[in-house]
């Protein structure tokens, strides 16, 4: 078997490899769909182990090398770590392992969004736990823009309550209103959604800090880096060939992945079409 490298024609018709804890994810998969309709994509959901917003970041790093494998070893031309806690926890591993392809994370795209849509340079991040704990936004930030003052601050119950479908009413409006409370000291012009849950209730978040701050959708933001990575080593997928794909992979509950993830990528996933793999 021939050890040369595969021509940049052939890489470049491979899928987009993507992969989260467990369907947050999936707004950054359907941020990409909606920047690159010409690509296909394989996702990975680690279900059986969500979430890693709790977990140690030794035990994050660990598992996202796992997942990562799984789809590397499928045969990828991107990995995209559609994880704001796996992106802190792991990303400079995962690029030192699969030096070979562009290895994208979501923090380093929502930083220098939020750094080009704050005048100020007072910045707040909402985050998980494993996330504001780490200080994966605010080192990010302070390289883009020493300058900077970063409020980061952990949402948990966000994760909850996209998960349950709830984005809106009396409850989701109380838990923002007591996350963002601090804010009104902090006076920040940027908001950074740094979790991939978070999205879905933006409105939600938007109504609660009010107007005349700016607010960073991580999802969005990685897609377009995606995208120039993309064509910066000319792996563009060519227009006018296959018809794209997307394959869909969950470790755990193939039920409730297809009944939540729907509400994540905005179309609805039969459970049929969720491959249940093991790591």
């Amino acid at each position: 078997m021939s050890d040369s490298p595969v021509p940049a024609a052939r890489l470049s018709e491979r899928p987009i490899g993507v992969f989260d804890s467990g369907v947050g994810g999936l707004t950054v998969l359907r941020a990409l769909r909606a920047e690159l309709p010409a690509e296909s994509f394989i996702y990975l959901g680690d279900t059986a182990r969500l979430p890693y917003g709790t977990k140690s970041g030794h035990t994050v790093a660990r598992y996202a090398l796992q997942a990562a494998d799984e789809l590397v070893e499928g045969g990828i031309k991107c990995l995209v770590v559609a994880c704001n806690t796996a992106s802190a926890a792991a990303l400079p591993a995962l690029q030192q392992r699969y030096a070979e392809i562009p290895v994208i994370g979501v923090i380093e795209p929502g930083a220098r969004a939020a750094c080009a849509a704050s005048r100020s340079g007072r910045i707040a991040v909402l985050a998980t736990e494993s996330t504001v704990r780490g200080g994966a936004y605010t080192q990010a930030i302070a390289r883009l823009r020493p300058d900077a003052r970063v409020t980061a601050i952990a949402c948990a119950v966000f994760v909850a309550l996209a998960e349950e479908g709830w984005t809106d009413g009396a409850v989701v409006e109380a838990a923002a209103s007591r996350y963002l409370a601090p804010l009104r000291a902090a006076g920040p012009d940027a908001l950074v959604l740094g979790c991939t849950h978070f999205p879905v209730l933006g409105q939600a978040i938007a109504a609660a800090v009010g107007p005349g701050l700016r607010i960073v959708d991580s999802a969005a933001t990685t897609a377009a880096a995606v995208r120039q990575e993309l064509a910066t080593r000319d792996l563009l997928r060519s227009v006018g060939g296959d018809t794209p794909v997307v394959e869909l992979l969950a470790t755990d509950g193939i039920e409730r992945f297809a009944a939540v993830g729907g509400r994540f990528l905005g179309a609805p996933i039969a459970p049929g079409t969720v491959e249940l793999i093991d790591l």
